[in-house]
């Protein structure tokens, strides 16, 4: 089999959950449970499917208008007190991760629609805050959430590269929309659930460690 083509990149835009860390699915689990004790049953594949990668005020916004009647005005704030302790117990690295970050001969940093709080305890947790402290943007300090390209564009313009020099790592349609619309290359990562929906622009990759196979991050 001929070796795949690789593009050269100057700079890695790393996504945080669901690429990185496994959150996605701890999040998940425990807005399941809130919700059932507000009597708004709804199963964890449909919350997941529905609301990954989105912003807090959007998922909220969605609840509402699915079940019919409001939330509390503290859902969100009590939603992320829960959450918080669940990563502490439950958190995990998403397979590969630790050894790709630890692999890169490029810059890297990570881009999230998460506040910067609750990515710092999501990558304290499983081992990765050292690889990113201090390259880490979060739309809520730019106050632009993807599928806006602002965040991706923000990161690529800190970091000094251009957007068509970066290579994006998501696992979410917004997510993978912001880097299409950035103009950068973008690779999505497990996106089983949305794969129908992708720009033609993005990869899919199965694995973390299919990196190498696709663009020149390793010298």
């Amino acid at each position: 089999m001929a070796k795949q083509e690789t593009a050269a990149v100057d700079l890695v835009i790393f996504d945080c959950d669901g690429t990185l860390v496994d959150s996605e699915t701890v999040a998940t689990e425990v807005m399941v449970d809130y919700l059932a004790e507000l009597d708004m049953p709804l199963s964890a594949e449909v919350a997941l499917a529905r609301f990954k990668g989105g912003r807090m005020a959007d998922c909220v916004a969605e609840l509402e208008q699915m079940f019919g009647r409001s939330l509390p005005a503290d859902f969100a704030k009590i939603l992320r007190d829960r959450i918080a302790p669940a990563l502490h117990q439950r958190l995990q690295p998403i397979e590969g991760a630790l050894e790709l970050v630890q692999s890169l001969k490029v810059p890297f940093c990570m881009a999230s629609n998460g506040p910067l709080h609750q990515i710092k305890v999501s990558l304290s947790v499983t081992g990765l805050w050292p690889y990113f402290e201090g390259r880490i943007f979060s739309a809520y300090d730019v106050g632009s959430w993807k599928p806006a390209p602002d965040l991706f564009l923000h990161a690529a313009r800190t970091m000094g590269v251009e957007p068509s020099r970066c290579a994006v790592v998501e696992d979410s349609l917004p997510g993978v929309q912001a880097g299409v619309a950035a103009g950068m290359q973008v690779f999505a990562l497990q996106p089983e659930e949305v794969e129908a929906k992708l720009p033609k622009q993005a990869k899919v990759i199965c694995r973390l460690a299919e990196l190498h196979e696709h663009i020149n991050i390793a010298g």
